[in-house]
């Protein structure tokens, strides 16, 4: 053993106190040669089960500990005391190291009652929990703020004597006086006391370092961590701040360095370590009871409700259907997991049962019998061909994992159920950890440094937009980032301590779906934690620490998109009163899959809305589910390259060609391509030899490509294929196949279930496309890009949304007709629900609003200055009778009034506003100003609601527009030439960066019809760069980048870009004419030439004239330049016809 051990250590999960990782900690001290760490963070015991696994990796000791809160009081009193040492919130620190699985049981304990009962801005525990729960615990004194450290440090040997005894009385020969030597004179002071109080009451001494980060040249970084989470920032000098350069992972040598005289202080670290072994029950399952009536045990009461299930889902029980149940059920009984069925069932059907939404089914589970008959799921594997091994297998023993989606509104009354069932004390939440990610860093180390937002913004915006990316490897394909650092000492710091704290955890929360269910008290197995923003009662261990405890955890996800059919549902029955079976129609409605999903008309579609997928849509030109179900799995990255492929095998435009003929019926349903890792598995067994069980373990070692394994299943698996009369080399090709497909394959149980919900969504579309478009806004009210989109379609679709009106609009988008919908009042940002439900419940109650000062007074609480000020300036005032600018301008007078009202009222005095009808009431005169321009009510209007509502801002240019886009108003290209120009307005622009490291942008073009992607790359991104900016109004010429058969266009590669301002004479070189023999010559001309007298100007004319060969031959015309304003041309129009003349 070494002969140090640090026992005094914070982490990242001692939040935005500490920066190291529990990898770097772990890696630093193997380095340093030491077998043995603690992990004392701050109150909490978040580490642990990362901390343990990682030190279990590095083959080191993990010593499980915690630096606890101990109150002054009693830790349930909640008020400020101020110590002897000056300390306002009464807490003293202590360390605590678990000796054995006694100690690790009361450090969970103890670190849960910190949270649940005491917490007062920290996790506080008092001497009486100590006295109870401090067996199996090893405590020492801890830095300057324990106890008696902080008695000792103002030399007050009295009170310093005091706490020890207690302390060694509460630990028995297990409390330990902490040394630490930070070059802080205090800590100095305090050793005189120590040594003294250590001789005299003979408790042992120890030596530690309150180690925060993991490197001397890390302390930097670190403080800039530490304002972050007090709120400075690093050039304050009046904060907290830790001694620099101190509190790092030291060695050996180092340690004995600044402790010369207390040798034995360093020699009770290693004592203390070898005193210290918890093992952490990692793999061992705790699964909680289902109650089960008369003695039955848990495997024949699943089977009964089983039986009982598919005597409802089934016309015929055939033998297929009872042998795929009784090989299901011999499984979940071998595994022992029929418990876990049962419990799962049990809320699903109570949910289904009280009218809560929940999901066909999500990922694996829905390829199981038993969850399809129990009601877990509404998927049908023998039906879909899915695979109960891909779910649960015998041969990998894991704990199985149903996820369950509901639909959001619902979720909470589900969670409460199973409260309620298992107890309070064995069910809660789970908690996540948020970290400091590339973008997120710059932005937060920036703040602390004193840079201005902006600046930091325009750094963190630099960082490319891909998932998980790192700054590293940002600076390395961004140039310009990477050349950041070089600007400035500031701008060094700025990145070098981003990088140094990149991937700390920054804050913990509640987990969105994760619910955990224990058999007994949770505390007992995990410690718990409680959030003090939302009172959510959580365990301190994330998704994976529980897993790795063998904890129940299930996933109760909130579907948005089943709050969306619920909701469409509902308007259905409320305005046709008719009630719709959702799970009983039609899967295979031809009008269903030639109006939404052929056409791409998939906004508000579950999974199927992106731009790429909707032009999959399109090609693909789905009839049946099958096809959606295999879209869904393909659009992925890697799979998607197979795409194009697929679509041409459906329409007959590539041959299906099979290595084998064995493999039709299992290939047959996706034109010959492998598109599911089911099929993989189908191959493994059908023509291998496999089990189903092996079958999944060999796809799993080909998706991660595990080359060791690999030449074993392939000596396998071509006897197999022998046996099955297969020749070695058509086997050996069999195998290559399978492992090229099994990196990609996707879960065909989770794609089935979710173009089930997307075919149920596009049903609903289809039928009731103002029901459908309601509810979808609805639920997604706080979305702004996702209302924007959604109002699009609607217009679409022929569906007209009234602009926002206080005196029409509810919170919701409303229904008026069957073509026609009123604009939420929720939608406009900085109003929200209250105060928009607010608005609408005053008018019902008392009519319609006469004055914006009855709307100030509705509701002092909710309606506030912002929301005016945002109603206001998107026109929703409007009917009030004052125009937008007049109110805008008056609004402080319309504050003051509804101040005044309230503090009279509120005083209850006679006034202005007491004992009087509102007709009696004196309303202050408004401001008086000009209307605003259309250019600033439109500005505020896509600012407050996303897009332009009252006006289009294209309308100005829009004659110019039609006259030279090549694009007409259905996107289709007029021309089927390869280049192509159009107009709009920039509504996004997408950074990107090429393999070089080169910046390029993908655009969105909002034109006068519909929307495109333009890709903008280096080059002529670089020479419009002033160009692309949001709200620009640009004229792009290009090329078509995705052009369909049917000569539809969405994407351009953008060649030249143009500013909307003159630009019909900017890009005008010609007026063409096209003149057939309908006409004769000498007529066309001299009408020609009187247009041409008439409307002189600067543009040569070039006359398409037909020969007697029926073709067109050019003729230039210089001699009598023509306006080309909108009256010439019309006038030529009239002439020729409208599609006989054009620009170029």
């Amino acid at each position: 053993m070494s002969d140090f051990v640090h026992l005094h250590n914070h982490t990242d999960y001692s939040l935005l106190d500490a920066s190291q990782t529990v990898e770097q900690m772990c890696n630093r001290v193997y380095d340093l040669g030491m077998d043995s760490i603690a992990v004392t963070d701050h109150g909490n015991l978040f580490a642990m089960i990362p901390f343990y696994k990682q030190a279990q990796k590095a083959g080191i000791k993990a010593i499980i500990g915690c630096e606890i809160y101990v109150s002054v009081k009693k830790h349930t009193e909640k008020t400020l005391v101020t110590t002897e040492g000056g300390k306002k919130w009464g807490y003293h620190h202590l360390v605590l190291l678990a000796q054995n699985q006694i100690g690790y049981r009361n450090l969970m304990k103890l670190c849960s009652i910190g949270y649940l009962e005491g917490f007062y801005y920290r996790p506080r525990v008092d001497k009486d929990l100590l006295r109870k729960y401090n067996e199996g615990l090893i405590a020492t004194s801890a830095c300057l703020a324990g106890e008696v450290t902080s008695y000792a440090a103002i030399g007050d040997y009295d009170n310093a004597k005091k706490a020890a005894l207690e302390y060694k009385e509460i630990f028995p020969d297990r409390f330990y006086l902490e040394l630490q030597n930070h070059d802080i004179p205090e800590e100095k002071k305090s050793h005189i006391v120590l040594k003294k109080l250590s001789k005299e009451l003979d408790i042992p001494l120890v030596a530690t370092n309150d180690c925060h980060y993991c490197l001397e040249s890390h302390s930097d970084a670190h403080d800039a961590l530490f304002c972050l989470g007090t709120g400075k920032d690093v050039y304050d000098t009046n904060r907290l701040r830790y001694e620099p350069g101190k509190f790092y992972v030291k060695s050996a040598d180092e340690m004995y360095k600044i402790f010369p005289d207390t040798p034995e202080a360093l020699e009770n670290t290693v004592k203390i370590a070898e005193q210290c072994n918890v093992e952490i029950p990692i793999g061992e399952y705790h699964l909680p009871a289902y109650p089960v009536k008369d003695n039955q045990s848990p495997d024949d009461y699943l089977k009964d409700l089983c039986i009982q299930g598919l005597e409802l889902r089934y016309s015929n029980l055939d033998t297929i259907i009872k042998q795929r149940l009784e090989h299901e059920l011999q499984i979940i009984k071998k595994m022992g997991y029929a418990g876990y069925f049962l419990i799962t069932q049990d809320f699903v059907n109570y949910a289904k049962n009280n009218g809560i939404p929940v999901g066909p089914g999500r990922g694996s589970a829905a390829g199981s019998l038993v969850a399809y008959a129990t009601g877990i799921t509404d998927v049908d594997p023998i039906k879909y061909n899915l695979l109960f091994e891909r779910f649960l297998n015998p041969e990998r023993v894991t704990m199985p994992d149903i996820d369950i989606d509901f639909c959001i509104e619902g979720r909470e009354k589900v969670i409460d159920y199973i409260k309620a069932k298992y107890g309070h004390k064995s069910v809660a939440q789970i908690i996540t950890f948020g970290t400091m990610k590339a973008k997120s860093v710059i932005r937060d180390v920036g703040r602390v440094l004193g840079m201005s937002y902006a600046e930091v913004d325009s750094i963190a915006k630099l960082v490319p937009n891909e998932l998980n990316i790192k700054l590293d490897k940002a600076s390395k394909l961004n140039p310009e980032l990477g050349n950041i650092s070089k600007k400035s000492d500031l701008h060094n710091n700025l990145m070098e301590y981003s990088k140094i704290l990149e991937g700390c955890h920054r804050h913990a929360s509640t987990h969105a779906a994760g619910v955990v269910i224990a058999p007994g008290p949770l505390t007992d197995y995990v410690p718990l934690f409680k959030n003090t923003s939302t009172n959510d009662i959580a365990t301190q261990a994330d998704m994976n620490g529980l897993e790795d405890l063998g904890l129940l955890k299930l996933d109760f996800l909130g579907l948005r998109n089943l709050t969306v059919i619920n909701k469409t549902l509902n308007l259905i029955s409320l305005r046709h009163n008719q009630t719709v079976e959702i799970n009983q129609i039609d899967l295979y409605d031809k009008n269903v899959y030639a109006n939404i999903f052929a056409n791409g008309h998939t906004t508000g579609i579950f999974q199927f809305e992106s731009d790429g997928m909707k032009e999959y849509l399109a090609q693909l030109k789905p009839t049946g589910i099958e096809d959606l179900i295999a879209l869904n799995a393909l659009y992925r990255p890697g799979p998607m390259a197979n795409v194009p492929e697929f679509i041409d095998r459906k329409h007959g435009k590539s041959p299906i060609v099979y290595i084998h003929q064995t493999l039709e019926p299992i290939l047959k349903e996706t034109y010959g391509i492998i598109v599911y890792q089911e099929q993989v598995m189908q191959i493994s067994s059908e023509i291998g030899g496999f089990s189903l069980a092996e079958s999944d373990i060999m796809r799993r070692a080909m998706g991660k490509k595990k080359k060791n394994l690999m030449s074993s299943y392939k000596i396998q698996f071509i006897k197999g294929a022998q046996k099955n009369s297969l020749s070695e080399k058509v086997a050996a090709e069999i195998f290559e196949l399978l492992e090229r497909f099994a990196e990609y394959g996707f879960n065909k149980s989770h794609a089935t279930a979710y173009a089930l919900i997307a075919y149920q969504t596009a049903w609903l579309k289809h039928y009731y496309p103002i029901e459908f478009l309601t509810a979808n806004i609805s639920s997604n009210i706080n979305d702004t890009n996702n209302v924007v989109k959604l109002i699009a379609d609607g217009r679409r679709m022929g569906i007209t949304v009234n602009p926002p009106d206080i005196n029409k609009s509810y919170a919701d988008f409303t229904i008026l007709d069957d073509k026609t919908m009123q604009y939420g009042l929720a939608a406009i940002k900085n109003v929200g629900y209250k105060a928009s439900h607010q608005i609408a419940q005053y008018r019902d109650k008392k009519g319609k609003y006469n004055n914006v000062f009855e709307l100030i007074t509705s509701d002092t609480q909710h309606i506030n200055k912002k929301v005016i000020e945002s109603l206001i300036l998107v026109g929703a005032c409007n009917c009030l009778g004052q125009h937008r600018a007049q109110l805008f301008k008056s609004l402080d007078i319309i504050i003051e009034f509804g101040t005044r009202f309230y503090k009279s009222k509120n005083k209850n005095q006679e006034s202005l506003f007491n004992n009087t009808t509102d007709v009696n009431i004196v309303y202050p005169i408004l401001e008086d100003c000009d209307h605003f321009p259309v250019e600033t009510e439109l500005k505020y209007e896509k600012e407050l609601l996303g897009f332009y509502l009252s006006n289009n801002p294209l309308a100005k240019y829009e004659q110019d527009f039609i006259e030279l886009s090549t694009i007409n108003s259905d996107g289709y290209n007029m021309f089927n030439t390869e280049q192509i120009q159009t107009g709009g307005i920039i509504t996004n622009i997408n950074l990107r960066y090429d393999k070089n490291g080169n910046q390029w942008a993908i655009i969105t073009l909002a034109t006068l019809f519909n929307s495109l992607q333009v890709y903008v790359f280096h080059n002529v991104y670089l020479e419009y760069l002033q160009l692309l900016q949001e709200d620009n109004i640009v004229f792009i010429k290009g090329k078509v980048s995705n052009q369909s058969d049917t000569n539809h266009v969405s994407q351009i590669i953008a060649n030249k870009i143009y500013t909307a301002s003159n630009l019909r004479s900017k890009l005008t070189q010609y007026v063409n004419i096209k003149i057939d023999n309908t006409i004769s010559n000498d007529e066309a001309l001299n009408q020609l030439f009187d247009v041409c007298q008439q409307y002189q100007g600067k543009t040569s004319i070039v006359l398409h004239m037909m020969t007697s060969q029926k073709r067109y031959q050019k003729i230039l015309i210089h001699k009598y330049p023509v306006s080309i304003s909108n009256d010439a041309l019309a006038a030529m129009r009239l002439l020729f016809g409208v599609k006989a003349v054009w620009l170029s």
